[in-house]
């Protein structure tokens, strides 16, 4: 048996580029959801909560909002008409700044649960809480597989040779 029909027969060929691209394209849009419902969550803990009254957390809450929808919108905007042939890579940014936003969402949640953040402690998990770490673990994940799905600029290695 050879190397190629090795390949072949373990699904090598499964992540052809139109599937890889499909994949990217749902990843990148499933992403951008995901990092807009954790900024919907923080804006209605800022109003519904009272957030906006705690000095220093109110004001991340509402940034975290701003934050979330200019993410969620660079994501999907048509970015090749404004930005041409950089498109790739300004989309590429944007959702390391998702991913950036979602680690460091839950990490001021799980410091402010355990030590306290800004003077703020945070008791419990209630269910906007859980909902909050869903759509910041999903932005990862989707995010994460949208930038290793979408590798439309690196060169090709077929048998060994570029």
């Amino acid at each position: 048996m050879s190397l190629q029909s090795t390949k072949e027969s373990f699904g090598y060929h499964f992540l052809t580029p139109p599937r890889r691209s499909t994949i990217a394209r749902a990843a990148l849009c499933l992403g951008a959801v995901s990092v807009l419902a954790t900024g919907v969550d923080h804006i209605q803990q800022y109003y519904s909560d009272n957030y906006s009254t705690v000095p220093t957390i109110g004001t991340l809450f509402f940034l975290n909002f701003v934050s979330a929808v200019v993410v969620a919108v660079g994501l999907v905007a048509p970015l090749g008409r404004v930005a041409g042939r950089y498109a790739a890579a300004i989309r590429a940014l944007f959702a390391i700044g998702g991913i950036g936003m979602a680690v460091l969402s839950l990490a001021g949640l799980f410091v402010s649960e355990s030590s306290g953040l800004f003077g703020f402690v945070e008791h419990g998990y209630r269910t906007v809480i859980v909902l909050a770490i869903a759509a910041e673990v999903a932005a990862i994940v989707f995010l994460v597989t949208f930038l290793a799905a979408d590798r439309t600029d690196l060169p090709r290695i077929r048998n060994g040779s570029p």
